[in-house]
């Protein structure tokens, strides 16, 4: 089994929280692999750090890892318009990995802390993408940090929207519709674990914006959200750690330019990775039963499922 070892602080936690034991990891992994091979309308990767990831993910639970899973693959067929072009270097995913829309620090603050990833929601021109595209790149990231980032896995990912100087135009990307699908893929598709949401540098429209979400978000999550006023940075280095901020934030990590350079070559030595992950997804014409389809997942445009967080 090929698996990479945990720090102690790591194992201490996966075990605590996520109800791993070191003992049966590889005979659930076994069971998972077993139960891919026998379904038809999905084709996965069965790498057993991957399908690690979702053991970690779902708590260990079986039965939902294998939902996890189904849906995960579904996603992608469901929801081309997230999965189709992943080329890093297609020129308008160039653009976007330029202009760095989504930045995870490079850094944590401690040993089993969660990765932190600032949303710069503003930074991309609507004339040339939406938020389709940004969002885009945001699930390219979560598919390296989920291959590769044991301590995001375990110790969860906080995000970091900045909406200063947002526009109307942009605001406006940000449909109902766009964001049902953003927020089932992570709910149901992805085994990351979301900790906290902080938005910075709210417009003056945020609270109108929020209030249409909030009535959808479960009181569990309503309690991450931390909204931090304009330019108000002491707000934001309360929670999160000065050493792994960008100095544009008010932290020691050096510029943000230099961790977009960090994420755009990442992301760009993930090419072959991504060219050979379109393949796998699922074939809704083989499931059992009844194929899962955009209108039954996502519904009337415009209405919200809660947002479900472990």
């Amino acid at each position: 089994m090929s698996i990479r070892p945990l720090t102690k602080e790591l194992e201490a936690k996966a075990k605590s929280e996520l109800n791993e034991e070191p003992k049966r990891v590889q005979e659930d992994i076994k069971y998972i692999k077993e139960w891919l091979g026998q379904q038809k309308h999905i084709k996965a990767r069965i790498e057993d750090q991957w399908l690690l990831t979702f053991l970690r993910g779902c708590k260990f639970s079986l039965e939902r890892t294998k939902e996890k899973l189904d849906m995960y693959y579904a996603m992608r067929t469901i929801i081309p318009e997230f999965f189709s072009q992943r080329d890093p270097f297609e020129p308008s995913v160039q653009e976007l990995l330029s202009i760095g829309a989504f930045v995870p620090l490079v850094k944590y603050g401690g040993r089993t802390d969660p990765k932190y990833l600032i949303f710069r929601s503003t930074v991309f021109d609507p004339e040339k993408h939406t938020a389709i595209d940004a969002f885009k790149i945001n699930l390219m990231i979560n598919d390296i940090l989920m291959n590769e980032d044991d301590q995001m896995v375990i110790g969860g990912i906080c995000v970091v929207t900045d909406m200063g100087n947002m526009s109307v135009a942009q605001m406006m990307s940000y449909t109902p519709s766009v964001m049902k699908k953003v927020m089932t893929c992570f709910e149901e598709g992805y085994p990351t674990r979301p900790k906290e949401i902080h938005f910075y540098k709210i417009p003056s429209f945020f609270e109108a914006m929020f209030n249409m979400v909030k009535p959808f978000m479960k009181e569990k999550m309503l309690k991450r959200v931390f909204v931090h006023k304009k330019s108000d940075l002491s707000s934001l280095q309360k929670h999160i750690p000065k050493a792994i901020l960008p100095a544009e934030y008010g932290g020691d990590a050096g510029p943000i330019q230099d961790m977009i350079d960090f994420w755009k070559a990442k992301i760009e030595s993930y090419a072959g990775w991504f060219k050979e992950d379109y393949q796998y997804k699922t074939d809704e014409s083989l499931r059992p039963g009844k194929p899962k389809t955009s209108s039954e997942l996502f519904g009337i445009e415009g209405s919200f499922r809660k947002l479900n967080v472990d």
